[in-house]
């Protein structure tokens, strides 16, 4: 990808709750070319813009990058950290198709969080309170360094003491939008810190993945709320995989997949649809298996109990080599954690499928996926088929 090139997305970065547009320094760097040309924007009340007066509001802030991602006169892709999450999806929704993609890092949902007022009386003291503005940092973190830490506590610093718990309400409050499914309908990365103690996996697939179709979500080891300090070079490789198949996509025509017997049996989740595709012989082999499942009865009970685990389901490629069939899929299960694959369907002189191949991605997720399997199914299939923990 050539950032530079007029045609190609510019990144643009929005900024979270006391931070400003120095926070992105480290991963910007890390990006190296992909970042050139990029956008990183200072909020009103924030960062270099810290001294302008309120009212501060999301919509306010919405608007304000609006504006400045329209003058670039390009396509962009949004990366917005925590409460530069929920303006990063606003401007989504006004900018539409000139946003390719968006990158949501260990985002606060846009219907907010609504902690009680006794949890936001701890982030209303943080104005004017230099100690606890670090505080909170370094316990919200996993791998800040000294000189992380501070670089971020000089940015909260320059904000106005009186301002900061509006800050903070205005993020907890959230976006009446927020309540219902994304209006964004474009590619989404979803990037947390292991190690978050306030945006957790829980609040996550609570409140952020559902609203999306089908969601790419990463997890960051040894990061904490502030991933991309303190582990640029990681969140670095999340974002240029996204890029770069966000390029991918943009290059390759889109061929709707046949509608065939496999793929009407995953609409149905129906054990009958799976059994009329089958010969009775039928042999499942998966990454997510331990061994392979023989026989037309045995192979659909499990491929309508996995149709059941998935929340989302769409097939993006096929090919054909005869006798057998390559479909690409995505999937969303587990609250939204999202997988991709290849099924191989071979089939006989008569249509019917002889044999199965499926091949999840990545190993976690087929490890978490075989132990759920192995759950739903037990008294139906021996336990040995499945993954069983470490």
């Amino acid at each position: 990808m050539n950032p530079t090139h007029p045609t190609q997305p510019a990144l643009v970065f929005i900024h979270g709750f006391l931070d400003g547009a120095a926070a992105w320094d480290d991963l910007a760097r890390h990006l190296g070319d992909r970042a050139a040309g990029a956008l990183r924007v200072d909020l009103p009340g924030m960062g270099a813009r810290a001294g302008e007066p309120g009212p501060y509001s999301l919509e306010r802030f919405a608007a304000d990058v609006t504006t400045q991602v329209r003058a670039l006169s390009r396509p962009v892709v949004l990366v917005g950290h925590s409460m530069g999450a929920q303006i990063a999806e606003l401007v989504a929704q006004r900018l539409d198709e000139r946003v390719r993609g968006l990158v949501l890092l260990t985002p606060v949902p846009l219907r907010g969080t609504g902690l009680p007022d006794d949890a936001m009386r701890t982030f209303h003291a943080l104005g004017g309170n230099p100690v606890a503005q670090r505080e909170l940092r370094r316990n919200l973190s996993v791998k800040l360094s000294d000189p992380q830490l501070e670089h971020l506590g000089q940015l909260g610093d320059r904000v106005d003491a009186a301002a900061v718990g509006t800050l903070a309400d205005l993020w907890n409050n959230g976006h009446p939008s927020g309540a219902e499914p994304a209006r964004y309908r474009g590619p989404v990365l979803i990037i947390r810190g292991a190690g978050d103690a306030f945006v957790t996996a829980q609040l996550i697939s609570s409140g952020v993945t559902p609203r999306f179709e089908a969601p790419s979500v990463v997890s960051i080891e040894r990061a904490g709320h502030w991933a991309h300090v303190e582990q640029p070079d990681a969140v670095a490789r999340s974002v240029g995989s996204f890029l770069a198949n966000l390029e991918l996509a943009s290059h390759t025509p889109v061929v709707p997949v046949a509608p065939q017997g496999w793929t009407r049996a995953f609409e149905r989740k129906s054990a009958d649809a799976f059994a009329d595709a089958f010969d009775p012989n039928v042999v499942l082999e998966a990454s997510a298996l331990a061994k392979p499942v023989v026989g037309s009865d045995q192979v659909k009970t499990v491929m309508t109990a996995a149709s059941k685990i998935y929340e989302a389901l769409s097939f993006t490629h096929e090919a054909h080599n005869d006798p057998r069939n390559y479909l690409e899929w995505e999937v969303r299960a587990f609250g939204g954690e999202q997988m991709r694959g290849i099924t191989v369907l071979t089939k006989n002189a008569l249509g019917k499928i002889v044999h199965v191949a499926i091949h999840h991605r990545p190993l976690g997720g087929a490890l978490k996926f075989s132990a759920e399997l192995g759950r739903v199914l037990q008294g139906q299939l021996d336990a040995s088929f499945f993954y069983r923990g470490a």
